[in-house]
């Protein structure tokens, strides 16, 4: 039997047949209906030379169709979401072998496109609010977000507001749309990119004690400025040659956020993703929570996350865009 897959060749997306993923012990195989795209998606497919190809998807929602010989955390029928394993193949396919320790059930309020859109970005938001920057539900302060409007921003915004209310979200955003999306997600003040420290200090005149940034290169400087002592920032971008030293003088202390750490390394525990991501299903179902889904591409799968990447790239996109696969045709 062989599926289809959508890998990247050659800078462009084509549709070719494999064989059906082999499961490993504790793998569930999955048939997906939907996927959405995260800036992984296009910093992987940018390293994918001439002559070669790469099956790229960080995100899906979809139906367990088979487990492996020791998966016992999910039935045949299923309905999942998850954000996959960047060591192995994504989930740009018909089917999907995933481990399941690193699944979540599907919020059932929610369509296969807009469960689709929060793995990845909610995964990496729970990990940068509640184990980098270890936040109580009796915390108090202010927390910066850069790029407020992105996917890990937009579902960011809701987790604070939802599990630590007494924490006031500063959130940045360029566009006027993006300001409204924020502000409609629960940011308790929305500014500009423009006059970061002067916006800051104009809201919280004693410094914030957290900070979120996909934007760290260039602004370290002004994040050692603005934090408290002992403030904590959790940045989850990669910038070069990064100087760490500005924030010694406030003992402030620089996390990288990097979600599929744990079962890359085989986290002691690697299911406490899994855990996480059902958790965050029962607040969507419960009405705390929404998805983050802003655009839906059809058509064709290559050509669908051809113009998905497109809007990505472009720095232009709010929330998170999704696309529609065979599987819920």
């Amino acid at each position: 039997m062989s599926i289809k897959a959508w890998p990247v060749r050659g800078g462009t997306f084509v549709e070719v047949e494999r064989e059906v993923p082999e499961l490993r012990g504790r793998d569930l195989l999955v048939r997906v209906h939907a996927v959405s795209v995260n800036p992984v998606d296009y910093k992987v497919a940018s390293g994918v030379g001439a002559g070669q190809q790469k099956q790229l998807g960080y995100d899906a929602a979809g139906v367990v169709e088979a487990v492996g010989p020791d998966a016992n955390l999910f039935k045949v029928g299923d309905e999942v979401y998850y954000a996959g394993d960047i060591s192995r193949d994504g989930t740009n396919a018909e089917l999907h072998a995933v481990d399941e320790r690193i699944v979540g059930r599907k919020p059932a309020s929610l369509s296969w496109e807009e469960a689709a859109a929060l793995p990845l970005t909610t995964i990496t938001a729970w990990e940068a609010l509640f184990e980098h920057m270890r936040l109580t539900p009796q915390d108090k302060g202010h927390l910066l977000m850069v790029g407020a409007a992105g996917g890990v921003g937009s579902i960011a915004i809701q987790l604070v507001k939802s599990l630590v209310p007494g924490v006031e979200v500063i959130a940045t955003a360029g566009r006027g749309a993006s300001q409204d999306w924020v502000r409609s997600l629960g940011a308790d003040h929305v500014i500009g990119r423009d006059h970061l420290g002067e916006d800051v200090r104009a809201i919280a005149p004693e410094g914030v004690r957290w900070i979120l940034s996909p934007y760290t290169a260039g602004n370290l400087d002004t994040y050692a400025q603005l934090v408290l002592p002992f403030g904590r920032v959790v940045a989850t971008d990669e910038p070069d040659g990064l100087e760490t030293l500005p924030l010694k003088s406030k003992s402030a202390s620089l996390h990288w956020e990097m979600m599929f750490a744990r079962i890359t390394n085989e986290a002691p525990d690697v299911d406490e993703q899994g855990r996480l991501l059902t958790r965050v299903a029962e607040m969507v179902d419960a009405g705390t929570v929404r998805s983050t889904l802003t655009r839906i591409f059809e058509g064709p799968v290559p050509d669908a996350l051809r113009q998905a990447h497109a809007l990505l790239s472009s720095g232009g996109s709010i929330g998170k865009a999704a696309v529609r696969t065979a599987g819920s045709l």
